[in-house]
């Protein structure tokens, strides 16, 4: 059977939030918005002509990075098999479209991205991806740009696996680095 494979540039709407399926295997969904820009010659100038929203699914070990990486407003590029659904719901009928993502990266023509290997013999728990997440977005310094999270002003950041006296890392995952630091007690 023929899959439809598309790639998709758009921007993360709603926060992946991760699951286990009930085979067992980890499942990451959220929304990405795609819109289409248009070149008014009139005006002189680019203007937003429609957005199209696709339901984004990850399996497995991508399902993982992108809980840890991806946030909502991200530029994203996915890539992957396209689902559209008819369904009827109180009498109205209505399409979906679903992706289900083999790749999923930040768009760099708009920002830029660090990327941290995850060892494939030691993966981070999910639970302790988000609560670093979390955690790091909070010590942030103020008016740090998107992206540095993690990153203290006057520390480097901690490497997984260094555990460094007083530095606590829970790894770099996916695009974008994650760290946490704390005080010895």
């Amino acid at each position: 059977m023929n899959e439809t494979l598309v790639t998709v540039v758009g921007n993360v709407a709603t926060q992946p939030d991760y699951r286990e399926a009930t085979n067992g295997s980890a499942v990451s969904r959220f929304r990405l918005a795609a819109t289409v820009r248009r070149w008014d010659r009139g005006r002189e100038e680019w203007s937003d002509a429609y957005t199209s929203f696709y339901t984004v699914r990850a399996w497995r070990t991508l399902a993982a990075n992108v809980v840890a990486s991806v946030t909502i407003g991200e530029p994203v590029i996915v890539q992957g098999k396209l689902r559209i659904q008819d369904q009827e719901r109180d009498g109205k009928r209505w399409l979906s479209a679903e992706i289900d993502a083999v790749s999923i990266g930040h768009d760099l023509t708009r920002g830029t991205s660090a990327f941290r290997r995850v060892s494939p013999a030691r993966p981070l728990p999910v639970e302790l991806v988000r609560m670093a997440g979390a955690r790091a977005d909070a010590m942030a310094p103020p008016g740090a740009e998107p992206g540095m999270k993690g990153v203290a002003p006057d520390h480097p950041p901690a490497v997984a696996g260094a555990g460094g006296a007083g530095a606590v890392s829970a790894g770099a995952v996916g695009a974008t680095e994650v760290a946490v630091w704390a005080t010895p007690l």
